[in-house]
């Protein structure tokens, strides 16, 4: 038995994954497709197809975020593989055929991936957002599509709820599954990921995740990236160029403050250096994010101001992650917050 998990916030491109679906549910073995409605405010039911309904339960989640969301539907599953999917990507026509292949994997194979394409604009250069989505195709054990045999989900003890946002909790699940003596491997079905419309703001809104890099920092020591599987981050050069920012800013205060003399000349100096640390360190972030894009007025304008802005708002949400973090054993093995939940 299969069963397909789906947290969501009833955006729109919902329904586009349960038309997908509509024609494929009936021939997984066993099927269900758990619907977790996570929404905050009460907007109404969820519109499922006709053709899903005898296959579809809705769950009502607690807004607490994916993690739980995800943690609620799989343990009201029934299958012996439960298949975690966004609410806005689109399976291909082939999707189950080929999940169902995906599945006749070996005993200790616990869980398997799927492919996800992001298509981008065939006409201009991608956009910093676009180009961050599209990194969803190179990314490990995203839950995007990813399948779970249960037995592995219940040895791992289910997603962390400690990890608020769609960000870090999938990484994080698939190195204690791995760890609890699971293997995981990629298959061969595809889903599509469209880029959805942001606002120019998205970037600093995505530096949030920082607070849940330090806790995994915490967690996992200063390896967490490597054993994780996660690529390098720019968090110590974000630090950086913010602290030489925040120098050169006290610095120029306390010289205006100061009477003339040695020590006033002493923190214009001072002022200067750390003013060109900060010059140099935020137009270097500010190319690397430019370069690659479409180089419009919109783009190149919110490139400079986003880049000016992200090195500082990292670090606070690191710091503020890392403060929090201070209260959990380092090295401990996380389990989700939930009855039954453990290792």
């Amino acid at each position: 038995m299969i069963s397909v998990v789906v947290p969501t916030l009833g955006r729109p491109s919902l329904a586009a994954l349960l038309d997908a679906l509509a024609g494929q549910l009936g021939e997984l073995p066993g099927a269900e497709l758990l619907l977790v409605d996570d929404r905050r405010d009460e907007s109404g039911e969820l519109a499922v197809p006709g053709a899903l309904a005898a296959y579809t339960k809705v769950l009502t989640g607690r807004g607490a975020g994916p993690a739980a969301a995800r943690n609620l539907g799989w343990r009201a599953a029934r299958g012996e593989w439960v298949v975690f999917l966004d609410d806005d990507v689109e399976p291909d026509a082939d999707w189950s055929r080929r999940l169902v292949e995906d599945l006749a994997v070996g005993a200790r194979v616990g869980g398997v991936q799927g492919r996800v394409t992001v298509p981008l604009p065939a006409d201009r250069r991608p956009t910093d957002w676009e180009r961050g989505t599209a990194g969803l195709a190179e990314g490990r054990w995203i839950t995007a599509d990813m399948a779970y045999r249960r037995a592995a989900l219940v040895a791992a003890g289910g997603f962390d709820e400690r990890f608020p946002r769609a960000y870090r909790e999938d990484a994080e699940l698939a190195h204690r599954v791995r760890r609890a003596g699971w293997r995981l491997v990629r298959g061969h079905r595809r889903v599509t990921h469209p880029v959805r419309p942001e606002s120019r703001r998205v970037s600093l809104r995505t530096q949030r995740g920082n607070a849940d890099d330090a806790l995994l920092r915490r967690l996992y020591g200063p390896n967490w990236r490597r054993d994780l599987d996660l690529p390098p981050g720019r968090r110590p050069r974000h630090a950086a160029v913010a602290t030489a920012g925040a120098v050169a800013s006290v610095a120029a205060v306390l010289r205006a403050l100061e009477r003339p003399g040695g020590r006033r000349r002493a923190l214009g100096v001072v002022a200067t250096i750390a003013g060109l640390g900060w010059a140099v360190g935020t137009a270097e972030f500010a190319r690397a994010r430019i370069a690659p894009g479409p180089r419009t007025p919109d783009e190149v304008a919110t490139m400079l101001v986003t880049s000016a802005l992200i090195p500082p708002l990292a670090t606070v949400h690191w710091v503020r992650g890392w403060w929090r973090a201070q209260s959990v054993p380092a090295g401990a093995v996380v389990t989700a917050d939930l009855p039954g939940a453990g290792c």
